[in-house]
């Protein structure tokens, strides 16, 4: 049986489900909701431990959290990455009575499965790129002697944003298909690939929280995907993020809105799966006309960091609002200027790097930015590093240029064995 809860409480206490950069700043947010009596984060990092609870539990083990609220009495449940929300979270709380944010499994193929995502955005006529599905390496090795280069290559599933190469390279395309094809580098993800043709543009994340039928729109973003300056080495998770985002100017924002989202969502109610959640297009902006390169079911890492730090709306009414199938009632407020972050990263991120070097001068920036944690943990009183991506600096100012510098001057008084981060943060917005 499941059952449909509808009703907001003025006290509560929130579960937020998460680790990372995104979830300390979904945190850091939600701590400020007066409606929260208490907010536990499972598993939580040292910055997120400043403002919740940590709850021992790993994001995907979707019983062991159920367990957890259903003996803590949670009133609300947040879900930050996209794993335990494939695996499906939402379906499982929900048909225990318990209230959750976030899409059910069936919705959130968008982003577990990219030939699912194609094939949405076909019968949605959504413009996109020309693509090819192929279930096995020896096909794909074919296909790249007559394709045009340059090409885009993705891995099927989750790949924590690594597994696509976009490359006008034949021999770099072939080795990629063979290690996520052959030699499973991504797992089972890499069991089917989708090859398509290279758009040349400026991207933009457009994200919107959705409750099935109506959406409303967060404030525009950039993030930078490749790991060096002037976009140049392999794809990682995101090495800094801005907002607002020129690119989307007005007129791209509304093509946004009628072309692609609306009509997302209204294919997803036709074929049975509706959409309620965050719902993230990334977007390649060609000569004003956008396109989706990929959607996401979750809020993006690291444009949450900016994009919160402008949100000045109690986020627990977004959220509950979109589980509730009514967010045309919420009318966000956003500061205005910008709001730039800079993650900071381990030595030899997205490949392998070490982990367990003490970082120090998290306490140095005073107020002109918030240092938000992705990789850490606190162990004998130091805190130290756990992932490829370690710290999200992030700071606002009334321009881009400004937010910028304020994010640099902090990130300068942090210090830890091999890290780096890029030095180019935003530069196609001040450029503009």
């Amino acid at each position: 049986m499941i059952f449909v809860i509808c009703y907001t409480s003025s006290n509560m206490k929130v579960l937020l489900v998460g680790g990372g950069g995104r979830e300390h700043a979904i945190a850091w947010k939600l701590a400020q909701s007066p409606r929260i009596t208490k907010l536990y984060c499972a598993p939580g990092n040292a910055g997120i431990a400043d403002v919740a609870e940590i709850v021992p539990i790993t994001a995907d083990d979707i019983h062991a959290l159920l367990a957890f609220a259903q003996k803590e009495n949670i009133g609300f449940t947040v879900v930050g990455p996209e794993a335990p929300l494939v695996k499906g979270i939402v379906d499982l709380f929900t048909q225990n009575g318990l209230r959750i944010f976030g899409p059910t499994a069936a919705a959130a193929r968008l982003e577990g499965s990219k030939v699912f995502m194609k094939e949405m955005l076909v019968k949605a006529n959504i413009p996109t790129a020309h693509y090819r599905t192929f279930s096995d390496a020896q096909s794909a090795m074919d296909y790249l002697g007559t394709a045009q280069f340059p090409l885009v290559i993705k891995a099927d599933g989750l790949a924590a944003g690594k597994g696509v190469l976009v490359t006008a390279d034949p021999k770099e395309a072939g080795e990629f298909i063979a290690g996520t094809m052959s030699e499973k580098m991504f797992g089972a993800s890499g069991d089917k690939i989708i090859i398509e043709q290279f758009l040349d543009g400026e991207e933009a994340s457009y994200i919107v929280v959705a409750d099935g039928a109506n959406f409303v729109p967060m404030a525009t973003a950039q993030d930078h995907k490749r790991a060096f300056d002037g976009d140049k080495g392999p794809n990682t998770g995101g090495m800094g993020a801005y907002s607002p985002a020129p690119v989307v100017t007005p007129e791209v924002d509304e093509k946004v809105r009628t072309r692609i989202i609306a009509p997302l969502l209204e294919t997803m109610q036709r074929e049975g799966c509706p959409f309620r959640g965050f719902l993230y297009a990334g977007l390649m902006i060609e000569k004003g006309e956008p396109y989706v390169l990929e959607f996401n079911v979750r809020l993006g890492d690291p444009e949450a960091q900016p994009l919160l730090f402008r949100y000045e709306s109690d986020l627990l009414d977004l959220l509950e609002a979109s589980a509730n199938g009514n967010v045309e009632k919420i009318a966000p407020r956003w500061s205005e200027g910008a709001s730039v972050c800079v993650v900071i990263a381990s030595g030899g991120y997205p490949g392998d790097f070490k982990k367990g070097f003490p970082i120090e001068g998290l306490s140095s920036c005073g107020n002109d930015a918030v240092v938000f944690h992705a990789g850490t943990k606190r162990e004998g009183g130091k805190v130290l590093t756990t992932g490829g991506r370690v710290l999200g600096v992030t700071a606002n100012a009334p321009t881009v240029a400004e937010a910028v510098k304020k994010a640099y001057e902090c990130a300068g008084k942090i210090k830890f064995e091999g890290m780096f981060y890029r030095k180019d943060i935003a530069r196609r917005a001040i450029e503009r």
